[in-house]
């Protein structure tokens, strides 16, 4: 399972990434948290955060188009759904990590799966 959005919160370690005023609509934040590549989005004001490497090729995927909901990769045009992680269209067959995310005092937090 990819899409830990869907995770209770007591097994999930949130780490506060930037405030929400750095990251308007249609923008997108690059980081890293414990060695895993994530970028966040801002779409029509919901913010959603996804793992920044495309598993067709293990290329960055966060540089790509949003359509929609959809990132397109730049690499080879393998579609995901930033709100789940899920592969919409090939040559990807495998999902991508999507996190939790929430805002506390104006701050945008990540959420990652403990262990």
């Amino acid at each position: 399972m990819f899409n830990y959005t869907q995770l209770d919160p007591q097994k999930v370690t949130f780490y506060g990434i930037a405030p929400l005023a750095d990251l308007p609509n249609g923008e997108r934040l690059f980081f890293e948290i414990e060695d895993k590549p994530i970028v966040i989005f801002n779409i029509a004001g919901q913010i959603f955060a996804i793992g920044d490497l495309c598993t067709h090729d293990d290329g960055p995927l966060g540089d790509g188009d949003i359509e929609d909901h959809n990132i397109v990769c730049p690499r080879h045009g393998a579609e995901f759904d930033v709100r789940t992680g899920q592969v919409k269209m090939m040559p990807a067959v495998q999902d991508i990590p999507a996190y939790p995310v929430r805002i506390v005092d104006n701050v945008i937090e990540v959420g990652i799966p403990s262990d």
